[in-house]
């Protein structure tokens, strides 16, 4: 039975989707340890370190899928060791042949390269639902390029923008997140075939051979040095999953609150029978985007035990180890499933362009006080100006009465501007500045990135 809510089958898919379960599976990690075996016997056959003919029958008669596990979990428990009793069970698989099973290597370099095998499968649901991101914020960002739209800063309402805007912010740094990742792909999809502490010294002068080509037959990179001691790679790997993960937080929080009754200007996708509450027939709450918002702290706290890792003792330890092995399945899983959530709610987001321009009016013309300030600004000096207008905007704001109105009773200004001139000024779409431009640059700039699909 399940004990985690990763594998729960009524909320497992709000924390995780299935493709990326597989991946971080019992099943596959022990698949991916015998490939690992494999393809080292391989090697060390053509390499004449162990009889040809051994390892080709490694090669055929070595299977994960017919392993007993729960055999090799009694075994493992008997030994207190994670991997001999699968060596153990996959010699017996072998028969004569499984003498050569695991032919000068150590634990850790099939439980680490087995792992990046894994990290590769999974990179790439994370690349590729990453790149769908991207996509879908252009599409989006280009659509809404001219819906006029509140700015907020500390929560209040600042100046006019566009909703575009906003999503060309998102699709700006998806565009950035997609460039760390392909950066990042080289350093970190790497394996490990180096003996017990890195030197090859059970490999004799082979060593370094025998490593790239195991390495090659499995579709790794081959480091430099051994990197057991050597965490680093998995932790980048973990940074650039928490920026992916921050900005899908960031994305989330903020559709929530422009979801809320008062401002009303988007809404996650709605389905027939979708319940929003128990005891309240009429709620329709933004779940998906609490879901997506609350991933977000998770990932942030498993990375960081990722990153502990990196202290490692002498050549190499357990405890370091052991915290991947908890912190490196979550993190993935939980940003599988944050990416799918995303990608839902963008595909099926209502936006409300009739309310975004009701919000613009929200506070009777006060939104654009800036705009009034500059403008008179031109004629009287901008901090004359600033006083003079404040002066107005606090008027305004207290009485509730309209910014027009109000500058037009002021003797200084009405002497200065005309209730035409105001009717321009404190119209929302004539103060976007450039935010329409903005988006066609974002726009190029990822067309032009090569990370997009053409």
């Amino acid at each position: 039975m399940a004990s985690h809510l990763i594998d729960f089958l009524l909320i497992g898919n709000n924390f995780g989707t299935p493709e990326m379960r597989a991946v971080w599976s019992e099943h596959n990690r022990l698949t991916k340890q015998v490939d690992v075996e494999v393809a080292l016997a391989l090697a060390e056959g053509e390499l004449g370190v162990i009889p040809a003919d051994a390892a080709q029958t490694i090669a055929a008669k070595a299977d994960a899928s017919a392993l007993n596990v729960e055999e090799i979990a009694q075994d493992a428990v008997r030994m207190k060791h994670s991997l001999m009793p699968t060596i153990t069970a996959i010699q017996k698989q072998c028969g004569d042949a499984g003498e050569y099973i695991h032919y000068g290597v150590t634990t850790q370099d099939i439980v680490d390269t087995a792992t990046v095998l894994q990290l590769q499968q999974a990179f790439a649901i994370v690349e590729r639902d990453t790149q769908l991101m991207a996509v879908e914020l252009k599409r989006l960002a280009k659509k809404y390029q001219h819906t006029p739209m509140t700015g907020r800063t500390h929560g209040m309402q600042a100046l006019p923008t566009t909703f575009g805007f906003k999503l060309a912010v998102w699709l700006d740094e998806f565009v950035r997140h997609l460039e760390r990742l392909k950066e990042i792909k080289a350093r970190v999809l790497v394996g490990n075939v180096n003996g017990a502490i890195g030197t090859y010294a059970s490999f004799g002068e082979l060593g370094p051979q025998i490593e790239r080509l195991t390495l090659d037959k499995l579709g790794l990179g081959t480091p430099n040095i051994g990197w057991q001691s050597a965490r680093d790679r998995f932790s980048e790997y973990a940074s650039v999953v928490v920026l992916i993960s921050g900005t899908l937080g960031k994305i989330g929080n903020e559709l929530y609150n422009l979801m809320r009754t008062e401002i009303n200007e988007v809404e996650e996708p709605f389905s027939a029978g979708k319940i929003g509450s128990t005891t309240m027939p009429h709620k329709r709450n933004p779940a998906a985007l609490e879901g997506l918002a609350s991933l977000t702290a998770p990932i942030f706290k498993s990375a960081s035990l990722i990153h502990e890792s990196m202290k490692v003792e002498h050549e190499r330890d357990a405890m370091s180890w052991r915290a991947e092995w908890i912190a490196l399945p979550e993190v993935n899983i939980y940003l599988s499933a944050q990416l799918q959530n995303a990608l839902g709610i963008l595909r099926g987001m209502s936006v409300n362009e009739k309310q975004m321009l009701a919000n613009l009016e929200l506070q009777n013309g006060l939104l654009l006080s800036e705009k009034v300030m500059f403008e008179i600004g031109k004629r009287m000096g901008k901090q004359t100006a600033h006083h003079l207008v404040y002066e107005c905007s606090m008027k305004a704001f207290e009485q509730n009465r309209h910014f027009k109105e109000v500058l037009l009773e002021d003797p200084v200004l009405s002497a200065q501007v005309t209730a035409q001139e105001l009717d321009a000024w404190l119209n929302p779409v004539n103060y976007l500045g450039c935010a329409p431009q903005k988006v066609d640059e974002v726009i190029r700039y990822a067309d032009n990135s090569g990370l997009l699909p053409a």
